[in-house]
């Protein structure tokens, strides 16, 4: 639908660029309005650019950018471009997370939240987004000897324009009601937290929820039900047996992926799923 192909904003844990060709080649031929509950970085989304779509995610700020590319694209542009224009250290780098903190605070989510997110995710360390249990973000600076362009204005302008083209419903929801409205025929595409590989991994906070167990066990029981809907439905996740387990019965497909967020390199590869109702 775009007249250029959309690319991701940010550097988002878990994103699926990697595996854009293997999940484009699992999409059902036809469907009626596309459904991501768990956005992120949009790698899918962007990638697919559907005519017709909601996308949800818990994390306000993200949804925030989002919403702040659709209507206020060149207000994210100036306020990106300040900031590139600033000396980069260590202490402009602590300096614009504690604003941006401050108005996470203030739940102030607005353009220039949008553009200290995009500036500080070039900047922290792997690109990652983690908040403390009061909701700070508390990704430590990367100590890059180069100073990185933050943004693509040509892209993020696309984006705009795709936003205002497009009938695309945006949401700050738990995932279940964030499908709320999906019917027999559409698409539901689910990339949420997954589940650690070993018993001594850790759940990456994206929220001050975090995302549990029990949040899984929740997430099989929709796929379930939307699956009785009559919706299509895939989901993504490591190739562990208690996803397996959760989703038995389901077509499963295992594929090799490298995890670009993994602190040691020796442990930037492994194993998904890809988990189909159709």
């Amino acid at each position: 639908m775009p007249e250029r192909k959309l690319s991701p904003v940010l550097k988002w844990a878990g994103g699926k660029t990697q595996l854009l060709e293997h999940i484009a080649e699992n999409m059902p031929p036809r469907y009626n309005r596309y459904f991501e509950p768990f956005v992120g970085g949009g790698a899918v989304f962007f990638g697919l650019s559907p005519a017709r779509a909601s996308v949800n995610d818990s994390n306000a700020p993200l949804m925030n950018l989002y919403a702040q590319l659709k209507g206020s694209v060149e207000r994210v542009i100036e306020g990106v471009r300040a900031l590139d224009a600033s000396p980069m250290n260590k202490e402009a780098y602590y300096a614009a997370r504690e604003r941006y903190n401050a108005k996470l605070a203030a739940r102030e989510l607005d353009a220039e939240c949008a553009a200290l997110l995009i500036w500080i995710n070039k900047r922290c360390y792997n690109g990652l987004y983690r908040v403390n249990r009061k909701g700070r973000f508390n990704v430590p600076y990367n100590h890059a000897k180069t100073n990185p362009k933050s943004i693509d204005e040509s892209n993020l302008r696309a984006i705009s324009a795709y936003f205002r083209k497009a009938d695309v419903t945006m949401t700050c929801l738990d995932f279940e009601r964030a499908c709320d409205g999906v019917s027999a025929g559409d698409f539901v595409y689910f990339d949420s937290p997954y589940v650690p590989e070993s018993d001594t991994a850790s759940f990456t906070d994206y929220t001050m929820d975090g995302f549990s167990h029990d949040d899984h066990e929740r997430l099989a029981a929709l796929f379930r039900r939307l699956d009785r809907l009559g919706a299509k439905v895939m989901l993504s996740n490591n190739d562990v047996p208690p996803v397996r387990a959760l989703y038995a019965g389901y077509r499963i497909q295992s594929l090799e992926v490298r995890r670009m967020i993994n602190c040691h390199g020796n442990k930037r590869t492994g194993r998904e799923v890809l988990i189909l109702n159709y």
